[in-house]
């Protein structure tokens, strides 16, 4: 079963079933003050990067771009270790992502939110350096495939 995962305004009403609320933006919310936003946590590392927000601009046609730019953004550093930490969270109970954007589903919650429900299998196999012996240092083929013509190590 898919783990609970809601995407909310961060303006709206908390709702018990909410469970554990975050703040998924980089910025505060304007007008909002922040005993009014009934947080569990203000995850920043989680958001967008500012040159993929300021290029996004919020622009429904741009989305589907935004998302695999922003996919590719939360693959290393801090931005995966915050997902892993909202993975964590989403394992032990309901989850609900807040921003402060009009159109949430086309934000970077709505993002986060289909990667927690459907998270991408890990890879089977080993370090790439686990096969690094397989490799031509000459030409860089694979030996079991065969060396590149003119290759000095072929004909070894």
């Amino acid at each position: 079963m898919p783990p609970d995962v809601k995407v909310r305004r961060v303006y709206e009403d908390a709702e018990p079933q909410d469970g554990t609320r975050v703040l998924v933006d980089r910025i505060w919310p304007r007008g909002l003050r922040k005993d009014a936003a009934h947080l569990d946590e203000w995850d920043k590392d989680v958001a967008p990067s500012t040159e993929l927000r300021k290029w996004y601009a919020h622009d429904p046609a741009k989305f589907a771009e935004f998302s695999r730019r922003y996919t590719a953004e939360l693959a290393t550093g801090a931005p995966r270790a915050a997902l892993e930490h909202l993975a964590t969270l989403a394992a032990a109970g309901p989850v609900t992502l807040l921003t402060a954007t009009r159109d949430a589903s086309h934000s970077e919650a709505a993002v986060l939110a289909g990667l927690l429900r459907h998270p991408e299998p890990q890879a089977e196999g080993g370090e790439l350096a686990c096969y690094a012996h397989l490799v031509c240092p000459e030409c860089g083929a694979v030996s079991t495939e065969g060396h590149h013509p003119g290759c000095s190590a072929q004909t070894r």
